[in-house]
């Protein structure tokens, strides 16, 4: 016995990554054993092969990452036949009433996986009960005939009167003509719960949505600068460069390597630091935010500091358990006057709703905008106003307009700051106008369902994409029965005036925090010989929905599906939500991953024991009080993080990487939860209140006693999809587990948080793992070519850009705790060699 105690713990030293306890993406740890298909395409529902138990050994098996196997990716591009399909789900919603100024909105989440988190899941049977109402739902705003077709799901309003400045009213009220869920039934199941409207209603959203004139605009071309968060507003993290090539990319070395200075591990007077800004590339400078709320700007070849600004903000944990930052966002003018200041403006924002610009010449304050160059978004928290909005995402900026985001404090509380999005003129800061995601008349008892992740937009039409989280409670919606159409939603607005064109809603009634938590990515695709402007949204669920970008139709179909009912007194549950039928789901919804031997053996059992506890009958398992509580495959952390999915225009092949992660979520009653007396964990686990619920909750990752997951590997994978057809043309193994020094086997994988970025020569860079380690991959194989290691994981995206007649590829390693206690404060950038 001894000796298999000592073994079992050199095993637990070696394998266990650093998210013991770690709510969203524990990091997996263990012995060789399952082995995800490298590049085979997978069943729709099926990811991770089994293992057989023989696998596991004593010591880990090293295995190169770009063994043979891996090579063989051979891409099946041949589409599945989508024609049998029923459609279902939100259609274009109209008659909302225009986004008006001066309310704010919800929280994102209290720790790093507010901001990464994401999951679904999918009931074994789909339900047809209402296929037949609802298949022709989603009509064509060109095509369709109004007068026939029927809506379903969330309600898109295209014709809500014009934005109204200084005042609080809801955008989303109008579109809220469903009745309340106690006036409902399963039968008619109008709004959130995913069924049809009634006709009337269904006419008049799609004949509004018809009348916004169609467009044959494409995403503009890529520059060879990277001016925003994902490169371009579009979402797409796309380079039209090609210096950098699969054939020389193995020679890249560093061209230049700084250390801001801004980190902290928590351990001394200031909490740590969570660190995923993208650079920006522009005004031959390169920009970056630090989360000390710090702008440096550097000399993009060498990185020699040019000018630096300090917000002198509060480093305190306001909102968040860390101090985040994910950059700063640019805007220059369309005819810049020579000799004028603030032509060219890079903006900051803080955690205590601050938002700063500067001149992005001289790191001036542009006295011009706002007060004296700070804007006071906290002005506009006027419900609820429990925390400031953080603004830790930096702007998006479409033509002369910041369309601003925020985070809050997820979990804690029932009645939040309900949830807001603001446009302001980008050289004034006066507020244009305010969307509300939240009915009027339920705001004060609720909260949240804000914007807190990265928008997206489509210059040439005119349109924003927010993707909007969920409502408060997260795990509990006994205070919010009634429909709130926009919540876990992607909501298309009009740039200009802030009015709803058209909204679908992936969620309904969430009560498992499923946050759509990235930008949709854009993008121009060719379907059975049709070009289509279509939009891909990622999710925490591990779905990829695809819609026309203009009006918000499939592209393929998205059926409704019945889903498990929960035994809560006073909650609603849904009973239908969407699923898409192409692309696959990436991860197999519908039942938990097996045990993984070696981690069940290592604690006498106690992982199957789990298995058997708790409570799943798909993704959409309610939360409960009963056992070890409810499964969460998908976890709150996501499948895919706020990093989204790149995508080649001229390949036409979208890149996503993706976590594999098992939770449990349970709920107590509220005289239970105060005698536990519980603490929160690392990220967003442990307990949480809650507070005004009748609920508090707990989430726990499914990990044994020695911090090893309970489920089998991969625990990360990296994925090319042909967008002609929908299916998948090479997944595998991404990144590699790595805790005190030793690193486990590449087949094994690692959780990953951050993005892809894509380039023209067909290459994909990438950091994301747990391992701290920057990779190259050929986009056509998905062969890793390249790979250095930096001091953190690096969790934000990459930026790549060309100055001088020279390509560069620039990452920031900054770290974040549900990865592993690992910080950092570095920024590499590589080049190919001079000659």
């Amino acid at each position: 016995m001894n000796r298999l105690l000592r073994s079992t713990a050199i095993l637990t030293l070696l394998a266990a990554p650093a998210f013991a306890q770690q709510d969203d993406t524990p990091g997996p740890t263990g012995e060789p054993e399952a082995v995800a298909p490298e590049t085979a395409v997978p069943a729709p529902e099926q990811t991770a092969p089994e293992t057989d138990e023989s696998e596991t050994s004593s010591e880990p098996a090293a295995t190169d990452a770009d063994s043979d196997a891996e090579r063989e990716a051979a891409p099946a591009r041949d589409a599945a036949e989508p024609d049998t399909a029923e459609t279902e789900g939100a259609t274009p919603a109209a008659d909302a009433p225009a986004a008006e100024q001066g309310t704010a909105g919800d929280d994102a989440q209290t720790s790093e996986e507010a901001e990464t988190a994401e999951e679904g899941d999918a009931p074994s049977e789909p339900a047809e009960s209402d296929a037949d109402a609802q298949d022709e739902a989603a009509p064509a705003r060109d095509a369709a005939d109004p007068d026939t077709a029927e809506t379903e799901g969330a309600t898109p309003a295209a014709d809500a009167p014009a934005a109204e400045p200084g005042t609080a009213e809801d955008a989303a009220e109008g579109a809220e003509e469903t009745p309340a869920d106690g006036e409902e039934t399963e039968e008619d199941g109008s709004g959130e719960d995913g069924s049809a409207e009634e006709d009337g209603s269904a006419e008049a959203d799609q004949q509004a949505a018809q009348a916004r004139p169609s467009s044959d605009a494409k995403v503009p071309a890529s520059g060879p600068d990277w001016k925003s968060f994902h490169g371009q507003v579009s979402g797409a993290k796309y380079s039209p460069l090609d210096q950098i090539t699969p054939e020389n990319v193995g020679e890249l070395e560093l061209a230049w390597r700084l250390e801001t200075g801004d980190v902290s591990d928590g351990s001394g007077d200031l909490p740590a630091t969570v660190w995923s800004a993208t650079p920006i590339y522009a005004n031959d400078l390169l920009y970056i935010g630090t989360p000390f709320y710090r702008v440096l700007a550097v000399d993009p070849a060498t990185g020699e500091e040019v000018w630096s600004f300090d917000s002198q903000s509060t480093l305190e944990a306001l909102t968040q358990p860390a101090l985040k930052n994910r950059g700063v966002a640019y805007w220059e003018a369309a005819e810049p006057v020579e000799g004028e200041a603030c032509q060219r403006i890079v903006y900051l924002g803080t955690m205590d709703a601050q938002l700063f610009a500067l001149d992005a010449d001289d790191g001036a304050l542009c006295e011009g905008f706002a007060d004296g160059g700070v804007l006071d978004v906290n002005q506009w928290n006027t419900v609820n106003d429990r925390w400031p909005l953080s603004l830790l995402q930096p702007p998006t900026i479409v033509d002369d307009h910041v369309i601003i985001g925020w985070a809050g404090n997820d979990w804690d509380w029932a009645e939040a700051p309900p949830g807001s999005v603001f446009s302001v003129n980008a050289q004034t800061g006066e507020l244009e106008w305010t969307f509300d995601t939240i009915p009027e008349d339920i705001r004060e008892r609720t909260g949240t369902a804000n914007v807190w992740t990265a928008m997206s937009a489509d210059e040439e039409r005119g349109i924003v994409y927010l993707p909007v989280a969920s409502p408060s409670p997260n795990y509990w919606g006994g205070n919010r029965t009634e429909d709130i159409p926009y919540a876990t939603s992607t909501t298309a607005l009009d740039i200009e005036t802030g009015e709803v064109i058209w909204s679908r809603q992936w969620v309904h009634h969430d009560i498992w925090d499923y946050d759509i938590n990235s930008a949709p990515t854009l993008m121009d695709i060719t379907v059975d010989g049709e070009d289509i402007p279509a939009l891909m949204q990622a999710t925490k669920m591990g779905f990829l929905f695809v819609v026309n970008r203009e009006t918000g139709e499939d592209v393929w179909p998205i059926e409704e599906r019945e889903v498990p009912a929960g035994d809560i007194e006073g909650e609603r549950y849904a009973p239908t939500q969407p699923f898409p039928t192409v692309p696959a789901p990436l991860i197999d919804q519908a039942t938990l991953p097996d045990v993984w031997p070696l981690a069940d053996i290592a604690s006498f059992g106690a992982c199957s024991k789990l298995w058997d506890e708790m409570q799943y009958a798909g993704m959409y398992q309610p939360p409960t009080t009963e056992g070890a509580g409810a499964g969460a495959y998908p976890n709150s952390a996501g499948v895919v993080q706020w990093g989204g999915v790149g995508f080649d225009p001229e390949r036409q092949l979208a890149v996503v990487n993706l976590s594999h992660v098992v939770q449990y979520i349970q709920l107590y009653e509220r005289e239970d939860y105060d005698r536990i007396n519980g603490e929160a964990g690392p990220g967003e686990s442990g307990f949480h209140p809650q507070t005004g619920a009748p609920y508090g909750m707990s989430l726990k990752t499914a990990l044994n006693r020695w911090g090893m997951p309970c489920w089998k590997p991969p625990f990360g994978e990296l994925a090319a999809i042909d967008m002609t057809t929908g299916e998948i043309v090479w997944r595998k193994p991404f990144g590699t587990s790595q805790r005190y020094g030793f690193y486990m086997p590449e087949k094994w994988g690692s959780p990953t948080i951050g993005g892809p970025a894509v380039t023209a020569s067909g290459l994909i860079f990438i950091g994301a793992t747990m391992d701290a380690k920057v990779r190259a991959y050929d986009l056509e194989t998905g062969e890793r070519l390249w790979e250095d290691l930096t001091e953190a994981p690096s969790v934000s995206n990459p930026a790549i850009y060309e100055h001088d007649g020279a390509q560069y590829v620039a990452f920031v390693s900054g770290g974040n705790s549900i990865l592993k206690p690992s910080v950092g404060d570095m920024v590499s950038v590589y080049r190919l060699p001079v000659e």
